[in-house]
């Protein structure tokens, strides 16, 4: 229950001035129409550009027999890794009763449901014939990590989607109540999810305990999804790939990931939805300490990743690390270690630096590093065969990501940031029930 319990005067008076600036963006939207547009154009554009795929095969983009893996699956192993951050903080955080995270509780849900739903289109759009996709379920094998991915990550968007729904049916219940002019397509989506809520300590008890059991079922099954990821890579013998840490390692990594995309969210919604009462510089403090930690975690498995091979320095491995460090691929990896994970967790150890301004471009630094280091993990270690690259064109031996795998990398990443629109546009941003109960509001007013 609440500390700090208020009057029924002083109730009303808290829960409209919380209800009024929640639910505010919901009728307000400037600039919402442009956005779409935008992201309408890259669809567009995206659409295209996998029809000529579908059209022409895969032989248009610049995956070939050896590097047969490209940005797509760098792509899917990013959008996995962000995907966790929904279940660190709904799940681990919220388990722990850390109460700072409730007005960020539902931004990082919506990250995460957005990125795992896409992570397995990702997977489509990779396919030369996504008509055979359906033999994966009819014809899979149990000793096959794609089977056992497709299952995990299945599963993540199903708990995922009840994750965030739950926590909706208080919220959609007001949504109708105080906002009755809306569409009525809107408004049937609001009279579908309240489910006759009316506000009654049953309900509310019902509500808590589905949504902890799903907090502990989520867990595993997030564990295993970018783990069973992971496997797919290190089930090889290739250099570069052929390790015992891939599991954590990549965990680890998605969690750093996942953190710097909700403290971007976080930031947007702040200015531009104008919840500076609700998401304070308080949270954006904590939020960096959480990037700090994760990010010492991770520096610890890269720093293993590659110490371990470099100081046994086989053959493979010494020619896969010598491009790493000081080849071809030299700029982007001391890029991604140095100046997007590095750097970034040195400054926010400083208190002085975990202000929303300093974060928000750290974040987008950490994230872009993110997504690079993935593609560092996918491509270079195909350029490194056991056996030697001969009699194939020139095009073969090095990989030059074309117009259309550029294009089909974009489209996903629109179709994160559509699925995060859409919710924030239909839903609040944040728990409204659960944000008045922390407040002082008697729960049964709040309905």
């Amino acid at each position: 229950m609440s500390v700090n319990k208020l009057s029924p005067e002083e109730s009303r008076s808290v829960l409209n001035k919380i209800e009024t600036d929640l639910l505010r963006p919901l009728t307000h939207h400037k600039g919402f129409e442009l956005w779409i547009l935008f992201l309408a154009l890259v669809f567009i554009v995206g659409g295209y550009a996998y029809f000529i795929q579908l059209r022409d095969g895969l032989g248009v983009t610049a995956m070939r027999d050896y590097t047969s893996w490209g940005m797509y699956i760098g792509n899917f192993v990013f959008f996995v890794a962000t995907s966790l951050i929904g279940m660190f903080i709904s799940s681990v955080l919220g388990l722990l009763k850390i109460k700072w995270i409730t007005p960020i509780s539902r931004i990082a849900e919506m990250i995460a449901l957005a990125f795992a739903m896409w992570a397995g289109i990702v997977i489509v759009i990779d396919m030369g014939r996504p008509d055979r996709l359906l033999n994966v379920f009819l014809h899979g094998r149990f000793q096959s990590p794609i089977v056992w991915d497709v299952t995990v990550v299945t599963t993540y968007v199903a708990i995922s989607t009840l994750l965030l729904l739950l926590p909706l049916i208080p919220d959609a219940a007001i949504v109708r109540r105080r906002l009755p002019d809306l569409p009525k397509w809107q408004m049937k989506i609001y009279d579908l999810l309240h489910l006759g809520w009316e506000a009654r300590p049953d309900q509310y008890q019902t509500i808590r305990r589905s949504m902890r059991i799903l907090a502990i079922l989520i867990i595993p099954v997030a564990l295993s999804i970018h783990t069973v990821t992971s496997w797919l890579f290190a089930a090889t013998l290739r250099a570069g790939w052929d390790s015992t840490i891939f599991g954590p390692y990549f965990v680890s990594g998605a969690f750093v990931a996942g953190a710097a995309a909700v403290i971007i969210a976080m930031y947007f919604f702040r200015y531009n939805y104008k919840l500076g009462d609700y998401i304070t510089d308080f949270h954006f403090n904590r939020m960096g300490q959480v990037l700090v930690l994760v990010s010492a975690v991770y520096i610890y498995f890269n720093l293993n990743e590659y110490f371990v091979p470099a100081y046994k320095m086989r053959t493979a491995e010494q020619l896969h690390l010598h491009e790493m460090f000081q080849g071809h691929w030299a700029f982007l990896f001391w890029f991604t270690q140095i100046g997007c994970l590095a750097i970034p967790t040195l400054l926010l150890i400083f208190k002085r630096m975990r202000k929303p301004g300093i974060m928000l471009w750290l974040s987008v630094l950490v994230l872009i590093g993110a997504w690079f280091k993935r593609l560092l993990i996918v491509v270079p270690v195909q350029q490194h065969p056991y056996l030697p690259i001969q009699n194939v064109p020139e095009s073969f031996h090095h990989y030059v990501p074309t117009g259309i795998e550029i294009m089909l990398t974009f489209l996903p990443i629109a179709g994160v940031l559509l699925i995060i629109t859409i919710i924030a546009k239909l839903f609040p941003v944040m728990p409204v029930w659960e944000i008045a109960h922390e407040k002082g509001v008697d729960e049964s007013m709040i309905k």
